[in-house]
């Protein structure tokens, strides 16, 4: 089968191994998959990863329990051993002992084939397209920030670095009625935030230490710099992003202001499901490029140009 490898050096296999199943795992055919920042970040180093990439996809289930063959999926990343007290607990994604699919001891889904424990597996309604479905998993670790911190009406909330994680931020945040502003860099953005009806601001045009919550998605170091400058004393900032590196932070001014360091990572799928079966948030201006997949080298590199958005591989 095709499969996506990181090994040193990034290639397209044509002839790798198709996966077994095991024990109560499901085979499943991709049928599109979404290029993250984390697949960018792994192929520069970040774990010192090797192995097939990709975690954000949708497919269809080849073998399995009866009820499952046939039905479009999309599939949890974090593998838990089911054993230890996260787990235990109902917490997998915090499991001592987990596998993350395309970043930690398990195949990704840049592959025509991946097998994944039915567990995993969340059915996709009729009404939500592949493309739609392909943002699940992003979606679901937006929704987390709500289970993380609490967002009311009243609340001022600033999101940092609208990527592709920080656009679905915005939409998601505008729910609770929270007085929303996304920082812009360019009018690519400002165009989007406008259609969505959020405010669109400039780093520069916000007081510093006015904002209730801070949502940093910029992955860069500067971006809890940034963070702290905007959140008020007593207030929250919450990380969306992983790090390539050790970003330096001011501690003794968040012990001062008695600020709250959140971080945020994998939400609820059925939540991202439902808020795509409602048509509650815009997807289709994200995708700014389709590749078929044995294109993915391209797709890769496009991926990678200042500005674009979601690109995804079409199996």
């Amino acid at each position: 089968m095709r499969a996506l490898v990181y090994n040193k050096q990034l290639h397209l296999e044509t002839d790798f191994p198709l996966p077994q199943p095991q024990g109560d795992e499901a085979l499943l055919r991709i049928r599109k998959g979404g290029i993250c920042n984390t697949d960018l970040e792994l192929i520069d180093g970040m774990y010192d990863f090797s192995g097939v990439l990709g975690h954000e996809f949708v497919a269809e289930v080849l073998q399995g329990p009866a009820h499952w063959v046939g039905k479009r999926v999309v599939g949890e990343i974090n593998i838990g051993c089911g054993q230890c007290d996260f787990c235990m607990a109902g917490i997998p994604s915090q499991c001592r002992h987990r596998q993350a699919i395309g970043i930690h001891n398990h195949a990704g889904a840049f592959a025509d084939q991946l097998t994944l424990p039915v567990r995993n597996l969340h059915h996709v309604p009729d009404t939500v397209s592949d493309d739609q479905a392909v943002f699940v998993e992003p979606l679901a670790a937006v929704t987390q920030i709500l289970e993380a911190v609490h967002i009311s009406p009243a609340d001022r909330v600033v999101v940092l670095g609208l990527g592709k994680l920080g656009m679905l931020a915005v939409q998601v945040l505008k729910l609770t009625g929270a007085d929303v502003v996304g920082v812009v860099r360019h009018e690519k953005q400002v165009e989007m935030l406008r259609r969505w009806g959020i405010p669109a601001v400039h780093k520069e045009d916000l007081e510093p230490e006015r904002a209730h919550i801070v949502v940093d998605c910029t992955g860069q170091a500067s971006g809890i710099t940034d963070a702290l400058e905007l959140v008020r004393s007593r207030g929250i900032i919450v990380l969306k992003s992983t790090y390539h590196g050790t970003p330096q932070v001011d501690m003794t001014q968040i012990t001062v202001r008695e600020i709250r360091i959140v971080g945020s990572r994998c939400g609820s799928f059925p939540t991202a499901l439902r808020l795509l079966e409602g048509g509650l948030v815009d997807i289709t201006s994200l995708i700014d490029a389709c590749f078929d997949f044995d294109q993915a080298l391209d797709a890769m590199r496009y991926a990678r140009t200042p500005g674009t958005l979601k690109v995804l591989l079409d199996f």
